[in-house]
């Protein structure tokens, strides 16, 4: 069965494949991304152990929480 474009039923199937396989490297790069060394703390708890030694005083605190979490 054509479609217009020259690719049969298989050839639709090959477009899904390629957007699923560069979906799939897109998930895995982005996951890198936020990989650590082991025992290499987040940004989120080097704030919270600032805000626990008194480092940072609480509006502070949240300011730069408010911004992580963005």
């Amino acid at each position: 069965m054509m479609d217009g474009f020259g690719m049969g039923i298989g050839g639709g199937f090959m477009w899904l494949i390629w957007i699923v396989l560069i979906l799939a490297v897109a998930w895995a790069l982005g996951g890198l991304r936020t990989w650590r060394e082991p025992g290499e703390k987040s940004p989120r708890e080097l704030l919270d152990q600032r805000f626990a030694r008194g480092e940072i005083d609480e509006e502070e605190y949240r300011k730069r929480r408010g911004a992580l979490d963005r």
